[in-house]
């Protein structure tokens, strides 16, 4: 924003796993391209890159000098044997084009402590320093000190998290897929589920009709009482989000809700 720059979204699809192509990224591509912004895995859909799908993206960018700024927020959440490649990690040349930013939001449940950090060439992060102390007088000192201790300390609950995340995934995908206009893939990372709706669309419930995402969403709000984000406001009107980072009572509770409220929808 403070460079006036403007965003190019790269649209995927549910068939190719939510994860972009070296020719659409080779077509979305101009001499005016500065950075991508690659997050992996993904909110809202959990795709996540493989190492070689990641290392025919660097092929592309490397040359074209463009700044890779890789998101690895959620890097502990991989299911299933899938294995999380940081693209920083392909490569001394690779490493030296990329700023990876992290933070202990997700991994150690410490969202509101608002704590991230970012890893780059000392020329970026000086310049971003400089942004930030503008911007920001300093993250408060004991939060500092609480993400240090989570980093470098143990990381066995950090294990026992992702295990229970695994289950709270597969139920919540079960569940999904067993109810009537929904449809839902098993995602390999994060803790999202991105289900697709558009079996819902031309429904009506009373005397409205459900057209797009935030129909749904809205239904499911007044009706289940049930919270969930609208697939328009990550760029695909046709799906919506759900987060399974909540206790497992709450997940059934909240899918029954929502499976007895689908029967109201004529």
């Amino acid at each position: 924003m403070l460079m006036d720059a403007k965003p190019v979204i790269i649209p995927t699809s549910e068939e190719q796993g939510f994860k972009m192509s070296v020719q659409q990224l080779k077509s979305a591509i101009t001499p005016r391209t500065k950075a991508i912004i690659i997050n992996s895995p993904c909110n809202p859909t959990g795709a996540t890159y493989t190492a070689n799908e990641l290392k025919a993206l660097v092929e592309v960018l490397l040359p074209k000098k463009i700044l890779i700024i890789a998101d690895d927020i959620y890097e502990k959440f991989v299911y299933d044997g899938t294995v999380f490649t940081s693209i920083a990690s392909l490569g001394k040349e690779v490493q030296e084009q990329t700023v990876v930013v992290n933070g202990v939001s997700k991994t150690y449940s410490m969202t509101g402590w608002r704590i991230g950090y970012a890893a780059g060439s000392p020329e970026i992060i000086a310049a971003m320093d400089k942004i930030q102390t503008q911007n920001v007088s300093n993250p408060v000192s004991f939060c500092q000190k609480a993400a240090v201790e989570a980093l470098l300390g143990s990381q066995d609950s950090v294990q026992k998290m992702i295990v229970e995340f695994d289950r709270r995934r597969r139920y919540i995908v079960n569940r999904l897929n067993a109810m009537p206009g929904i449809t839902c893939s098993l995602p390999k990372g994060a803790f999202y589920v991105f289900p697709n709706v558009t079996g819902l669309f031309g429904k009506k419930w009373g005397d409205r009709k459900i057209s797009n995402s935030s129909d749904v969403t809205d239904f499911i709000l007044e009706e289940a009482k049930v919270a969930v984000v609208a697939g328009l406001a990550f760029g695909n009107d046709n799906y919506i989000r759900f987060s399974y980072a909540t206790s497992m009572v709450n997940i059934e509770k909240g899918m029954d809700r929502i499976q007895e409220t689908l029967k109201k929808l004529k």
